[in-house]
């Protein structure tokens, strides 16, 4: 279980998040949204032991986090971060060294370490450039490789910051059956972005954050669907729904369904 209790953090004398209740355990993939400077970075650092709170608590396994080294040791290989720029977790020139660097310092034997990192890399479809040098990689391999460096400690929760920032549209939709994979294996993902039609896409909650305080949480078309919520936050609804509160067509999911149904009532209509 990964949660927070009242939790409260400030910079100097500034609070910037104010009594947050979260629970990440009871959905598999659970989106943060919310305008710049609302609290999500600051919110991820918490959750992954980088900063402690003044007030209140992180919930790990029930109990308020252990920041002992041992504990935050014990955290961070059930809970595992990805920044936003993989070039601030990629460490060597060759892929398989960097993504096996955690599970060498905590001792796997090597076999063991060679078994994490094959998956990892099919995982994230990585397997057809694992043998380029890492300063050849793309932005988006670079980002699968980061990914890869967290799955390897098999953590139960993986927290994404801004996953399709800086990708193409196909990169977009790998990042996204990447992620989908990685929940079909019962882990939990905890995805911070402001690409809210990939937010509305993949999530099953949403918390909105504004000024450090939940402004709104639930099922993501109950959320996005809510306008006044929306604009409070200073975002702008996923275009899928708002072709449903503007101009009433039915609310999908995503952009396949919704082309499926248009050709459905097509179809109807013609015949």
């Amino acid at each position: 279980m990964l949660a927070t209790s009242d939790l409260w953090f400030r910079y100097q004398d500034e609070p910037v998040l104010k009594g947050l209740n979260l629970d990440f355990s009871l959905s598999p993939v659970t989106g943060l949204v919310g305008a710049n400077g609302c609290g999500k970075s600051t919110l991820f650092m918490n959750l992954s032991g980088l900063l402690r709170p003044q007030k209140g608590a992180v919930l790990w396994q029930g109990k308020p986090l252990d920041y002992s080294k041992r504990g935050l040791l014990a955290l961070r290989q059930q809970v595992a971060t990805v920044f936003q720029d993989p070039e601030q977790q990629i460490f060597y020139t060759d892929i398989d060294s960097d993504i096996a660097f955690s599970l060498r310092n905590l001792g796997v034997p090597e076999a063991e370490i060679t078994r994490r990192v094959d998956e990892a890399l099919t995982l994230v479809d990585a397997q057809h450039f694992r043998h380029q040098p890492i300063q050849c990689l793309s932005h988006g391999q670079k980002k699968r490789v980061a990914i890869a460096g967290a799955l390897v400690l098999q953590a139960r929760y993986l927290l994404l910051d801004e996953p399709t920032a800086g990708l193409d549209p196909a990169g977009r939709t790998q990042m996204i059956a990447i992620i989908r994979r990685i929940v079909a294996q019962g882990n939990h993902v905890i995805i911070s972005s402001h690409d809210i039609d990939l937010i509305y896409e993949i999530s099953d909650a949403v918390y909105v954050l504004r000024q450090g305080q939940i402004l709104m949480h639930g099922a993501p078309g109950e959320v996005f669907a809510c306008t006044e919520a929306m604009e409070h936050a200073g975002l702008t609804q996923p275009w899928l729904v708002k072709l449903h509160t503007q101009l009433g067509l039915p609310l999908c999911k995503t952009e396949t369904e919704f082309f499926h149904r248009m050709q459905k009532c097509a179809f109807r209509e013609a015949s």
